[in-house]
């Protein structure tokens, strides 16, 4: 999720996002469109060093950071690749171009990933984990505090799309309570910071947002906080995910893609302060939470906590078996996903860096 800020620092126009002309940023156009944006390459699959990837969530946000440094970074050109970042209209979209064969990686939830399996029985596997924990937040108001699942009861939760991995995200922290998720109410609402108001007046217990909008709010709003679902739900990681097809035929490029990212986010963790990444970052994009110094450390230091697991000794990018089949498990038992199934064979950690 991604949210443009109304206020200080500005919201920037799309045209400021890319600095540098030699590198192409596409936002997807809807149903057949997107496939005119797809990478010069055929299948934007990397055979000729070309490969194209699938962002469910607007380019102009840190959750991307990792995607964004392999680039600003020349950690993808080091390994030869040349990788076009290409935004689609949410997860659907990013999927079902995905599985059409137009690029293939994306970066899709956990919840949406094991859904598409079970559900529609799509080829799809995961290829590696860049966010072991949940990237979202609840934003909630001090003179009405939530901390725990049950102070959700009885209440309405707003979020960007209704069944969408938001939604369930709060059914699961209910769930994990043991609470009937249908106890909170759901809203759909904007993701902008300005949707606070609606909070503050007690129409809402909170709403579901980014890192960056979360970060930005508590930055201007002395009444905002922040809860964090980590605390309650496991199913909510992210990964990159390829269809089996491409598994074999762009094996190659998904390595190489896979190598670039893992030196990104090597890099992410390593710098302590972030200046170094953000110089590179800001010498190749401009937007709102990634120029403001305040909100982009804070927002990059709480998706580190992410991407290690709050263990930076943990091996990058690794899908462990267990963290996986737990998250499986959390949703059948919140009756999101019918249970018998085996998702150990859901993912492939083979594309991966060996050091």
């Amino acid at each position: 999720m991604s949210a443009t800020t109304p206020s200080a620092p500005p919201p920037v126009g799309r045209r400021r996002f890319l600095r540098g002309a030699a590198f192409t940023v596409t936002a997807a156009a809807a149903g057949p469109a997107l496939a005119a944006c797809g990478s010069p390459a055929a299948s934007g699959g990397g055979g000729d060093g070309r490969l194209t990837f699938l962002s469910p969530l607007p380019l102009d946000t840190l959750a991307l950071a990792p995607e964004l440094l392999a680039v600003a970074g020349g950690h993808f050109t080091k390994h030869g690749l040349d990788v076009r970042l290409q935004a689609a209209r949410g997860t659907p979209q990013a999927m079902q171009t995905l599985l059409s064969g137009i690029a293939p990686v994306a970066r899709v939830g956990q919840i949406d990933i094991m859904t598409a399996i079970t559900e529609r029985n799509q080829p799809l596997v995961n290829i590696a984990t860049p966010f072991r924990t949940s990237t979202v937040r609840l934003i909630y108001s001090k003179r009405r505090p939530v901390n725990k699942p049950e102070d959700l009861i009885g209440k309405t939760m707003g979020v960007p799309s209704e069944g969408g991995t938001s939604d369930k995200v709060v059914s699961l922290i209910l769930a994990s309570a043991g609470i009937d998720p249908k106890r909170t109410k759901r809203q759909v609402v904007g993701l902008s910071p300005g949707t606070f108001d609606l909070v503050q007046r007690g129409r809402l217990a909170g709403y579901v947002v980014s890192t960056d909008t979360a970060n930005v709010l508590i930055n201007q709003n002395p009444d905002a906080a922040m809860f964090d679902p980590a605390k309650y739900v496991k199913a909510d990681s992210q990964a990159y995910v390829t269809t089996k097809d491409a598994l074999k035929k762009e094996a190659e490029g998904l390595r190489a893609f896979l190598a670039g990212i893992h030196d990104a986010m090597t890099e992410l963790v390593a710098d302590k302060t972030f200046d170094g990444v953000l110089r590179k970052l800001r010498g190749r994009y401009s937007f709102a939470t990634l120029d403001d110094d305040k909100i982009a450390k804070a927002s990059l230091s709480m998706l580190r906590e992410s991407w290690t697991g709050g263990d930076p000794n943990r091996p990058l990018l690794v899908t462990e078996q267990n963290a996986w089949a737990a998250g499986y498990k959390e949703l059948t038992d919140a009756g999101i996903l019918k249970p018998g199934a085996d998702p150990s064979s859901w993912y492939d950690n083979g594309l991966l860096p060996k050091s």
